[in-house]
This record gives C-alpha cells, structure tokens and sequence, in this order.
C-alpha cells in the first residue's frame, strides 16, 4: 500500500491513499512520479511510497542518482515494563521493612532449575489488581495516558515462563495482548528481559525485543556467550527486526562489555541512559561506546505495576517512518532513538546530511545540523538552555548555550575532527527535566551518536 504526498510551492500536505494503514505523513519512500491534476489547474508532484528490501526506506530522486531522504516522525513511549507474569517482585507485594536490628528476608528465591519465585513469606496485597495486571491490561492504560508505544519485558526466569517454549501460555498470551493492543494510534510490543544474574562469564540484564521464542537467563549452561550466540539466531515474532538493549548497566557490567563482535553489535543497538524514570546510567554509555559497542540511548521506566505508567514521565523517543511495528523496530535497529526526562521535548540533528544513529564515512569534517524544541511553550522551564557535542572517552568537543533560553533552538557547528570513533549529543533545559531530583545544571537528553567509521 502507499502514501502519496501532494506538494507545490504553495501547498504541501499528506493524504491516505490505496487504504494505508494510517494516512498522515509516515511513508517509505520508493517511487515518484508526475501527475497533472486539470481539475485543480496545477501540476503535482506525487511521491507514492512503498518500503523497501533492504537496510531502511530509501528512494531514489528525479534523475534516479541522489537519495531522497525519508521523512521521520518523531514518537515517545517505554521499552521497560513487568507486568503480572515478574510475579517475584512488584507493586503487588507489601514492601516489610525490618525492625532496627532485624535481617531483611530475601526478596524472592530461585530453584536449582532457574525458576524464580517471590519469598516465601511474602504478603500480597489484598488489591494488589489495582496496581499490578497482565499484558492486556499494561498495554491498555498505556495506551488511556498517551503513549505512542509500550514494551512489556517479564523476566524470562519467572515461574510464569517455564519451562521456557514458544508454545508456554503466558508466552502466548504477552504475544497476543500486543497484537490485540497494536492499531493505528498505538503500538504495543512483546519482548523479555533476560536477567544474566549467575553466569561465570559476566552479568548484566538485557532486554530482547520482538523475538518469537526466549531463554531462562538462569538456567544451567547460560552465560553471556551463550546468550549472545543465540540471539544471532533468534527469529522475530512477525513484522519486525529482533532488536536488544543493554539495561540499566554499571560501568563494568557484561564482563567490563567482553565478547563484542561485528555480528551481535548490530543486534544489541540500544542502551538505557535513563532507568525507573531518574536513574542515569551514563558512564556505563560511555564505556560501552569505547569498547566499540554500536548503542543509542533509550529510556526503560523498569515499572513493575501500573503506577509508573501515569506517573513517569521519561520516556524513549524513536524518530520513525510511521507508527507501526516494523517502522519503530526500524528505528530502533538503526539505532535512530534518544532518552529523555521529558514526555514530549522534538530533539533530532544529521552529520554531514546523515541522521543519528548513521555511520558515516570517515570525514575530517563534520557539519552538524542540530534541531531540538519543545512544544510546552507556556513553561518557562522546559526552554533550551544548553547543546553540547561528545566525542570519545565522554569528552566535550562543542558547546553551545543560546544567548536566550528558548523553546526551539537551532544549532550548526562544523567539527574538524580525522581521528574521533563517535560523537553524539546533549541537551539541558530551564528546569532540569520533569522527573523527580530535576536539575537544571545536568543534561535532561541523550540522542542517538553517529560513528565515522574509523
């Protein structure tokens, strides 16, 4: 199906066309052609647009020589969440806090098996349905308080998943409830979140998104290697790209980030910069980056229940072609996303033409054309206050502060850099973000890096 896109000097609009999806302006662009429209008396270009094969929407213009760039939306949600199924721990459970002097009982347990389960002396709520549910119920709130997509992430050691099958019906019903919950203003994505707690060889969580089957991260035999072996092989659940995130990582978590190769470092693209809506994890960003992990940040609320759907306002924002499951997969794969302590704040720049998350081709120059806004104009505090341009090793190579603070601020800095393996960008406002412990001195987004190819 295909989107067309109506434009003259005077008029440039979007229409539906041959039943999309959607309509609106979130297209692939592949093909053009001209038609001439007597009853309006003007000559159109009309752009019809098909996705293509291969490595992203591409096209080709006019003269069939020169690209024409797609057209990507900017949508806000959260790649983090446990539902009902992480019965171990969350928002369902009374949080018993000691007496001075007495040992806090564990948490949770696990068997010899991998299977984890809450302690045994665990109190449930008596209405613990008003605060915890399953996917169809995440998915559905989510989708009430305005989010353009939401990723369910269970632990895959819950007693819920096991044994660990494709065919387990808790599996099922987290792919159903996301299909069901998915239409043309929503997009709901079944993932899992394998918690490498054990391993010999490393530990560290992840989150795999989009994969058709998943593993028990605590069973026998499972490490990082393992893990990482495996997911160059798992299949997607339908339209979409397997995608996978490093969660909220410590400095030198994933074994000090050991058993990177060219294959999984285009499977795991993304990071989480921002964790449970305030916690930064951004020295674990930038020592991934030096050891040569491809990653762009994004923002796992890590909400275990309902509240944190209404009431965390970071969010991951992904700069996509429409808003469908293979378009924000597709964003995420090319790693175009960026974390942010805000719900809505328009942040996107290109290097030398190139969007982030691009790999360029080793330049000495680098033309930046950065363009972040935010649409709350009637906050003070959510005005621009400071840019800036990092480079490796986390150092800052530009800055810029606008003379006023302002809602919407352009930037266009040129960078002589021959020896620099990535850069990317951040940005501060007025009020330091909207989630709890704002600061205004500390940066409130992180967008996706581009790497030179060096």
């Amino acid at each position: 199906m295909f989107n067309v896109k109506l434009s003259t000097l005077n008029d440039d609009r979007d229409l539906g066309f041959l039943g999309s999806p959607q309509g609106g302006s979130g297209y692939h662009p592949s093909i053009m052609f001209r038609s001439v429209f007597p009853f309006l008396n003007k000559a159109y270009w009309i752009f019809g647009f098909a996705s293509a094969a291969f490595g992203g929407p591409k096209a080709l213009a006019q003269n069939g020589s020169e690209p024409i760039a797609p057209e990507y939306h900017i949508y806000a949600g959260n790649t983090h969440a446990h539902t009902s199924y992480t019965w171990s721990h969350g928002e369902q459970w009374v949080n018993v806090k000691p007496e001075p002097g007495e040992q806090k009982e564990p948490l949770l347990y696990v068997d010899p098996e991998g299977a984890q389960f809450p302690a045994k002396n665990a109190v449930q709520k008596p209405d613990w349905q008003k605060v915890q549910g399953p996917p169809a119920v995440h998915f559905a709130l989510a989708k009430e308080k305005g989010y353009d997509f939401y990723f369910t992430t269970d632990h895959s050691q819950e007693v819920a998943f096991q044994p660990p099958s494709p065919a387990n019906p808790n599996w099922v019903d987290t792919l159903k409830a996301a299909a069901e919950a998915t239409d043309a203003k929503f997009v709901a994505i079944a993932g899992y979140e394998h918690s490498e707690n054990n391993g010999p060889n490393g530990a560290g969580h992840l989150n795999v998104i989009n994969s058709a089957e998943y593993l028990n991260a605590l069973a026998k035999n499972v490490d990082l290697p393992y893990f990482y072996n495996w997911l160059k092989t798992a299949k997607a659940n339908g339209d979409g790209p397997v995608v996978v995130s490093f969660n909220h990582p410590g400095p030198h978590q994933y074994n000090d980030w050991a058993y990177r190769d060219p294959e999984i470092t285009e499977i795991i693209t993304m990071l989480e910069v921002i964790n449970s809506n305030n916690k930064i994890h951004y020295p674990g960003f930038i020592n991934a980056l030096n050891r040569g992990w491809k990653v762009s940040p994004v923002c796992g609320n890590d909400n275990h229940g309902l509240t944190g759907i209404g009431k965390h306002t970071s969010r991951t924002f992904v700069l996509a072609t429409e808003k469908t499951k293979a378009a924000i997969l597709d964003a995420m794969k090319h790693r175009r996303t960026y974390a942010a302590l805000d719900t809505n704040i328009q942040c996107r720049y290109t290097v030398n033409g190139k969007i982030m998350g691009s790999t360029l081709d080793q330049p000495d120059a680098l033309q930046f054309d950065i363009s972040i806004s935010d649409p709350d104009t009637d906050n003070p505090k959510d005005k621009v206050t400071k840019i800036d341009i990092v480079k490796d090793g986390g150092e800052v190579a530009e800055t810029f502060t606008p003379e006023t603070p302002a809602h919407a601020v352009t930037w266009k800095p040129t960078i002589q850099d021959s020896t620099s393996h990535y850069f990317f960008v951040r940005v501060w406002n007025a009020g330091g973000g909207d989630a709890p412990g704002a600061d205004p001195s500390k940066p409130i987004a992180w967008l996706a890096p581009v790497w030179t190819g060096r």
